[in-house]
């Protein structure tokens, strides 16, 4: 029967006539079927394995953690991609996006550059207990931030504010390392101060030795008797370190704040939108300063969320979905923690949440009902499918 149906297939016969020509002259792949999955497998592992080969203090509030994989090899990635560090912490498993500040033509190992935030969760754990010898659980690379010559152009300008700056470190030091001299790059770094400032030496360095990369600090909260750049990133500034706008690509990494003033400055100098790329690095730290946030939810409100099991957990307004149920012991498959994925997707079956700004909501999903849980918080009490 099931022969008889492919017969009825338009183009089958011709499809069985080359089959045949392979077998006879040993060609038949046939016997590799299956294997494909092993194969995409290698090059995107859904977790790896990793030991922390060497820790190397870069300030006083950031390390870079040196991972190798406990066996077989690193699979390849793209300068300005992401692997997603997972944790368990005092019985909460959860998990955060790390960008690789190593050079994809590095291939021993991956460099995560962790930085303390205040009251970090995750953060405080990797820089105070994480020792070397651990193992770590990750994803494989991840994201989309990262150079593609097809579209961006040779002449290109990176705006970095904080531990922004740590995927392009990925891109330029794989633009020094590998000698890629018709590319010309522009790093403008942001920081509060220059004890701050995160690879500053290296940058220096770099800067010195290469004629194509060009590299400015510009500090927003100077000491007294500091003479180099302040301030902010802002179109005055910009335009006087790089001249002219024509041409140049802009790409984008920092805190959600500067995004909100940064890109507002480039399109004031006239720059398209295409020639704009940012990071999604994180979300709103207070999302309920958000204009949009509805004035009668209190940021302190504390709703139940009603899951597809039939299980209720409390989940809290300020707080997104995915950071509740990873609080009440769920494990909810996740990546960028920025919206951008879609792995923690959730569909939503009753109530309301406010979606952060920065999220990228596929206009199918909404029409569907479903959610990013990682960018969704609770503004009323809802219930969810898994």
């Amino acid at each position: 029967m099931k022969s008889e149906v492919r017969k009825s297939i338009e183009g089958y016969s011709q499809i069985a006539y080359e089959m045949e020509i392979c077998r006879k002259y040993g060609i038949d792949y046939t016997a590799q079927k299956g294997r494909w999955k092993a194969a995409v497998e290698r090059l995107h592992p859904k977790r790896l394995q990793l030991r922390v080969a060497k820790i190397i203090t870069e300030t006083g509030t950031t390390s870079t953690l040196r991972l190798v994989p406990v066996s077989g090899y690193l699979p390849p990635f793209q300068a300005g991609q992401y692997i997603n560090l997972f944790v368990d912490i005092d019985g909460v498993r959860t998990a955060r996006p790390y960008s690789i500040s190593s050079p994809p033509n590095q291939t021993a190992y991956y460099d995560i550059t962790v930085r303390r935030v205040a009251d970090g969760f995750v953060s405080s754990y990797l820089l105070d207990q994480v020792k070397v010898g651990d193992v770590l659980e990750t994803t494989g690379p991840a994201g989309q931030f990262y150079y593609n010559p097809l579209i961006h152009g040779k002449d290109l300008v990176f705006l970095a504010g904080g531990s922004g700056i740590t995927p392009f470190m990925s891109m330029i030091r794989e633009v020094t390392d590998r000698l890629l001299l018709d590319r010309k790059i522009h790093l403008i770094y942001g920081s509060r101060s220059p004890q701050e400032a995160i690879f500053h030496k290296e940058l220096m360095s770099l800067a010195a030795d290469y004629s194509n990369f060009s590299y400015d600090l510009v500090i927003s909260d100077p000491g007294s008797g500091y003479e180099g750049l302040t301030g902010l990133i802002d179109a005055d500034l910009i335009i006087s370190r790089i001249g002219s706008v024509e041409g140049k690509t802009f790409f984008i990494c920092g805190p959600q704040e500067m995004y909100a003033f940064t890109i507002p400055e480039l399109k004031e100098l006239g720059v398209p939108d295409r020639r704009i790329r940012r990071e999604l690095f994180g979300l709103p730290k207070q999302v309920y300063n958000d204009p949009a946030w509805p004035k009668e939810v209190s940021p302190q409100s504390v709703f139940t969320v009603k899951l597809s099991s039939g299980r209720e957990i409390p989940a809290r307004a300020d707080e997104p979905l995915l950071v509740s149920m990873e609080r009440a012991g769920l494990v909810i498959e996740n990546c960028c923690r920025s919206g951008e994925c879609s792995l923690c997707r959730v569909k939503l079956v009753k109530g309301q949440v406010f979606h952060a700004r920065t999220a990228k909501l596929r206009k199918s999903d909404h029409q569907a009902g479903y959610i990013h849980s990682c960018a969704a918080y609770p503004i009323s009490d809802v219930e969810i499918m898994l």
